[in-house]
């Protein structure tokens, strides 16, 4: 396969650079940047198109990097360290290797909706953190994908991609406008006799999350960081459910929560 050589902060890498920055910018190539042995590794293993593979032109690469650029088949880029080092956002010295991989369609359907389904949304989130954080613990908790809904931080920001370390890759994550198409979504499982329970969180929760049962189909719910699930979602529940806390605090992180209530609907699960 022919190498390209990039050396200079060409039109080119100046298109990538902006994808680390600019949603408009991602959505508009259809790619984002994957950075980090395991994410871009995950990637690779779980079938993700894959367009570019940048690489360090000046280094001796690792048997990791050098069995991806045997193996992949994408267009290949030897870059000169200090431009790959920028793309890599890394505070000392440039990544040997970075991915450039296709965006998914945003479709609901991408998400199985069957007897032991766990969807999780993610409504109005402002942290691209905070979005990676839901996704990896949906992932280890067993969940069937996520949603993240309304106007909210982007799935792939590279703070999103870095904090699903990789989770991103195994597990349906679907960007929505809003409730209404998510609701669309369930009716029409619902229709296929597949109900699903629309649970929300809430520290004013009608019960604690541990007294209501989450073993049949359900969608968890998880508010903006700040002022909580949106009046729609409100609505839409079945239930409202809250963290039992002690001590000081009066709630948690959003990611936190997420991870509780996945946690346990997994425990529920593993019991029954």
């Amino acid at each position: 396969m022919a190498v390209r050589r990039i050396t200079t902060r060409n039109a080119r890498f100046q298109q990538w650079q902006a994808q680390l920055t600019n949603r408009t910018k991602r959505q508009r190539a259809g790619e984002f940047l994957v950075q980090g042995v395991r994410p871009v590794s995950l990637a690779v293993e779980h079938g993700w198109p894959i367009r570019t593979l940048l690489y360090d032109a000046e280094r001796e690469l690792s048997r990791w990097a050098r069995g991806l650029l045997g193996e992949v088949p994408a267009e290949q880029v030897a870059m000169a360290p200090e431009l790959l080092a920028e793309l890599g956002e890394k505070d000392e010295g440039a990544p040997e290797l970075i991915a450039v991989a296709e965006l998914p369609p945003d479709e609901l359907t991408r998400i199985p909706v069957g007897p032991d389904f766990v969807g999780l949304v993610f409504d109005r989130p402002t942290s691209p953190g905070n979005i990676g954080s839901v996704v990896r613990s949906a992932d280890a908790f067993g969940a069937s994908g996520v949603v993240v809904t309304g106007h909210a931080a982007d799935v792939y920001d590279p703070k999103s991609v870095r904090a699903s370390t990789g989770s991103l890759f195994g597990l349906p994550v679907v960007r929505s406008p809003g409730h209404r198409e998510v609701l669309a979504w369930l009716d029409g499982a619902g229709r296929h006799g597949r109900a699903v329970t629309v649970v929300g969180t809430d520290e004013g929760g009608s019960a604690p999350v541990d007294a209501f049962d989450l073993t049949g189909p359900v969608l968890l719910l998880i508010g903006n960081e700040t002022s909580g699930l949106s009046t729609a979602w409100r609505e839409r529940c079945d239930t409202l459910l809250s963290i039992p806390m002690t001590g000081t605090a009066s709630s948690l992180n959003a990611a936190n929560a997420a991870s509780v209530v996945l946690y346990e609907a997994a425990r529920q699960r593993r019991a029954r």
